[in-house]
């Protein structure tokens, strides 16, 4: 039996890194592709996180810490839910990627939405959700690991 617990705390990975998440943390990229984006161009839904969170005023993906024993998939699901109004329900999954730290892993949790219509903030951890552009990414200060792992996160689901 797997004994749930929550998940919420710091820890340090091999590297000697502080992550949130005792036991792993999971977020949830979700890409939408509009009719009048150019070739090759989706929309993603971009979390602008609160000033006081852990790499405050960055923008990065909906996520958080995962429980003992919990999947990265219901994870991310449950992240985006309690952050914001996102109909995940909605969304069909295409891929993850997981970024192993040395004793300590971020999943991105890749879904694909039908639609994308104006998703609103739940709780404190956000002060905006927006759908961007992914050719326009560059005109935000990305929270730094999204930064670093977007080059190969990026390349799921595009298909």
């Amino acid at each position: 039996m797997i004994e749930i617990g929550s998940g919420d705390g710091w820890v340090h990975c091999a590297a000697g890194h502080r992550h949130w998440g005792r036991f792993g943390a999971a977020g949830l990229l979700v890409r939408h592709r509009d009719d009048t984006d150019p070739p090759g161009v989706d929309r993603v839904l971009l979390q602008h996180r609160a000033s006081w969170s852990h790499h405050g005023g960055t923008w990065g993906i909906p996520g958080g810490a995962r429980d003992r024993g919990e999947p990265a998939r219901a994870a991310a699901l449950r992240e985006a839910a309690e952050e914001s109004s996102l109909d995940t329900a909605s969304v069909r999954h295409l891929d993850e990627f997981v970024d192993d730290h040395g004793g300590w892993t971020y999943t991105t949790v890749v879904v694909r939405a039908p639609a994308a219509p104006p998703v609103t903030v739940r709780g404190q951890e956000s002060t905006e959700l927006r759908w961007v552009r992914t050719d326009r990414f560059d005109e935000l200060a990305l929270h730094p690991g999204f930064a670093t792992s977007w080059p190969r996160v990026g390349l799921l689901g595009t298909g």
